[in-house]
């Protein structure tokens, strides 16, 4: 790491600054013009132990501080995207949908589908535990977990989906799915959805039109045919068969890719488009996507690594919400298949397997499917099942979206609420008719931070407020963040009448769908 010059009247060289000791030993003037050149720059705690040093040397070096912290924020925006990047929380344990700061701070968590079961679950945490104090050996080497793993999963997708193949993120995933696709087929060209993100490898950049459109390059075998959007889109609410319409630009987009003398390997999508704003697919649209297709030799891929495993409440795969007629050629999981550990699979069919196996070159992984990952994945498998978080994704995220709905009928600025079980979004618009925008007062939502509930934006421009919790996440859980969602927008846009806490006590009385659980214990009485 580069010196950015001593202290003044000090002669060492400040190493780094801590991120999340900046703020605070600022104001409790106890920074050091010295930390120790082996020091780790991210332990705060260590830092506030060997730093000490006068109020009056603080006084005249406070520029020279502040100048050094943003130049360590500046550094850590390089390697790595952090949330609340501008003032970020460093969080030392987590619990549940519970994420803890090093003060203790508690923050409600409604950012984290990789930890899908819940943050640390003890089922999940002995499962790995143990499994690796007694082996974890390359997944070359026979072992019973990779079998009992991939049969639990097979159980909860159609019978033509029966090879599997366990990697280390939905990146790999989706990069063998994509060789998986070319091998069977013999074609090069992919046609993916405007706005989507697939991973960070290269071949991955280079289908993610989130992606390779701030670089500025599109390669030629790469197609990109609109977002299916019913709210944002060409073809919205008002049409009468908008899933036929939106799978017509897919098949426009494939005719022009023959015209050209090309031919389609595959097309990839997310079942529920996450980063394009939480889109709802309108149904049909898919089963009508697979048969264009299918029709010119190609594969349908379905990238379930951030809807998968119960999300969507009512089925264990959000590809399934398109009904029983439907079933991909290739589908790819990961984010919440370790709750946390390094885990995804492709799963496909034993033609499209075939293909790949009599190429000539081998494939294995290392790790992927490793006894440890296995355990993992068997143990959070128990988890959704014995506590039922597939019903709670279905109750708590129903009750949410319900809540989020009433406000919108409340706050003008609220244009869209959409989503199902607990994969949600609602969208801000600067007004109803021409569904502008409202990226910066999207952005000031993200100071439900102060109140202690994480959130986050996405969408084409981060416009939309997106709910992807544990899915522990609770009646009062979704309650708390609605009514503070309502103050804020109350208390930054007067002239839009907010909804009053006591109007949301009085919804949820009358929907009756509280089943007990104790409501806000912030809510004030109406006078």
């Amino acid at each position: 790491m580069r010196s950015h010059g001593p202290l003044p009247g000090r002669g060492k060289v400040l190493r780094a600054v801590a991120v999340a000791a900046g703020a605070q030993a600022t104001s409790r003037h106890d920074f050091s013009g010295t930390l120790r050149q082996d020091q780790d720059p991210g332990d705060a705690k260590e830092t506030h132990r060997v730093c000490s040093f006068s109020h009056a040397e603080q006084a005249r070096d406070v520029y020279w501080l502040k100048s050094n912290v943003a130049w360590y924020f500046s550094f850590s925006r390089q390697s790595c995207r952090l949330f609340f990047s501008e003032d970020p929380i460093k969080i030392v344990r987590a619990r549940g949908q519970y994420l803890y700061d090093e003060n203790g701070v508690e923050y409600l968590d409604c950012i984290s589908n990789v930890q899908h079961v819940g943050h640390c679950h003890p089922l999940v945490t002995k499962a790995a535990a143990a499994q690796m104090e007694l082996l974890n050996a390359n997944s070359r080497f026979l072992h019973d977990n990779i079998v009992h793993y991939a049969t639990r999963l097979a159980a909860t997708l159609p019978p033509k989906l029966s090879v599997f193949y366990f990697v280390n993120s939905g990146s790999e995933a989706n990069d063998l799915a994509l060789r998986l696709a070319r091998q069977h087929t013999q074609n090069e060209d992919v046609v993916v959805l405007d706005h989507a993100y697939h991973g960070h490898l290269t071949s991955l950049i280079d289908i993610s039109p989130y992606k390779f459109r701030k670089l500025g390059r599109q390669k030629e075998w790469v197609h990109v045919a609109p977002l299916p959007d019913t709210y944002r889109g060409e073809f919205r609410e008002t049409h009468p068969d908008p899933a036929q319409a939106y799978a017509d630009t897919v098949k426009e987009v494939i005719d022009q890719v023959h015209s050209k003398g090309r031919k389609v390997a595959a097309f990839f999508a997310e079942s529920l488009p996450s980063v394009g704003g939480q889109i709802i697919m309108p149904y049909g649209y898919c089963s009508k996507v697979a048969e264009y297709v299918h029709a010119v030799g190609g594969v349908y891929v379905a990238d379930e690594v951030q809807t998968g495993f119960g999300r969507v409440g009512s089925h264990y795969w959000a590809f399934q919400l398109q009904g029983e007629a439907f079933c991909p050629d290739i589908v790819t999981m990961g984010k919440p298949m370790g709750n946390g550990h390094p885990l995804a699979c492709v799963v496909t069919t034993a033609e499209i397997a075939k293909a790949f196996t009599d190429n000539g070159v081998e494939y294995f992984n290392t790790f992927g499917g490793n006894p440890v990952s296995c355990a993992v994945g068997l143990a959070v498998l128990d988890v959704i099942e014995k506590e039922n978080l597939m019903a709670n994704a279905l109750r708590v995220g129903g009750h949410l979206k319900e809540l989020l709905t009433e406000l919108q009928s409340r706050h003008a600025m609220m244009g869209d609420v959409r989503g199902v079980g607990l994969f949600l979004g609602f969208e801000l618009v600067k007004d109803q008719t021409e569904r502008t925008p409202a990226t910066e007062e999207a952005a000031f939502l993200l100071r439900l931070r102060e109140r202690q509930i994480c959130v986050s934006t996405d969408g084409p421009w981060e416009s939309v407020v997106k709910f992807k919790p544990p899915m522990c996440f609770s009646m009062v859980d979704a309650e708390r963040v609605v009514g503070n969602i309502d103050e804020i927008l109350a208390d930054k846009f007067p002239g839009i009448r907010g909804c009053s806490m006591w109007g949301l006590k009085h919804l949820i009385q009358k929907t009756k769908v509280r089943r007990g659980e104790r409501f806000l214990s912030n809510v004030v009485s109406h006078p």
